[in-house]
């Protein structure tokens, strides 16, 4: 199936017209996954997300909108990319003929099976992963997504663009994504949206939409804090950064709410803050979140 009626103009205009809308409804998607996470983090901004959510609706073509809300009624994702001629969401190949037209990104187009929009993400930035070898146990908790080799317990950087980029070049360094640069320029244009920072000196930003692997995080700390939202009075001293393939969204919010309920606690904050050595910071996340990340 095919959304053109919603896309006028030549190809020009038409092409410019969807890249519009895809990229609405992608921040659509994250905002209305951010409203979802306000009730296992801080209801502070509970208010403007819903005036976005709103208003971005409207901004939509109606027959687009409607079929976005179906969409999200079944599931969280309500569009996906196409990766490798599949659907990442549903994870069914796509028409051979199909594949060129979503690729073309000048017409909105679904996929045959789930009926989500498909968007073709140019230059992506790729989850690789580490293989495990068949001797070794099957992780469980916070090993399931994060390893030792993404503990940073002492951040150089003195500003939020800093730490991104100091993480981002972590998990390319060890090989858990390909493309630090793009990485970043996603998180922080997730940042411009809205900002990730919550209460607590705790901040979660993230990139949806990466595929080649499963959900990974890496945590950063700054003993001194800085300015991760520049609205905000308060520093941010830990920052969560989470790389969410599209099929593991419902293991983010999951993932959040175990981080949020842990690092509610002051106790829990303070042994992430004390922790000297990567080693030593990834064995207090282990311990922290034992009961809470399952």
């Amino acid at each position: 199936m095919t959304t053109e009626n919603a896309v006028a103009g030549g190809p020009a205009g038409r092409t410019n017209t969807t890249h519009r809308i895809i990229n609405q409804l992608i921040q659509l998607q994250d905002l209305i996954f951010t409203r979802e996470q306000q009730s296992v983090a801080t209801g502070s901004r509970l208010t403007t997300l819903d005036q976005a959510i709103s208003q971005m609706m409207t901004d939509l073509p109606a027959d687009i909108s409607n079929h976005f809300r179906r969409a999200l009624q079944k599931s969280s994702i309500g569009i996906a990319p196409m990766t490798n001629g599949v659907c990442s969401a549903c994870g069914m190949g796509l028409p051979v003929s199909q594949v060129p037209l979503v690729h073309a990104n000048d017409t909105l187009h679904q996929c045959r099976n789930c009926t989500r929009f498909l968007y073709h993400q140019e230059g992506a930035p790729r989850r690789l992963g580490k293989r495990r070898s068949r001797s070794e146990p099957p992780q469980v908790g916070i090993a399931r997504f994060s390893s030792p080799d993404l503990m940073m317990p002492q951040l150089t950087a003195t500003d939020r663009d800093g730490a991104l980029r100091e993480l981002c070049d972590k998990l390319r360094v060890e090989s858990f994504i390909d493309n630090a640069d793009r990485l970043l320029e996603e998180a922080l244009r997730r940042e411009a949206i809205m900002s990730t920072a919550v209460d607590h000196g705790i901040a979660f930003p993230h990139v949806r939409g990466v595929e080649g692997g499963g959900l990974t995080l890496a945590l950063g700390v700054s003993k001194k804090g800085i300015k991760f939202n520049p609205a905000a009075r308060n520093l941010t001293r830990m920052v969560f950064l989470m790389v969410i393939p599209t099929a593991a969204s419902a293991f983010y919010l999951k993932l959040l709410a175990g981080l949020t309920q842990t690092f509610g606690d002051e106790d829990a904050r303070d042994a992430v803050l004390n922790a000297a050595s990567p080693d030593e910071l990834w064995k207090t996340l282990l311990k922290a979140t034992r009961l809470t990340v399952v």
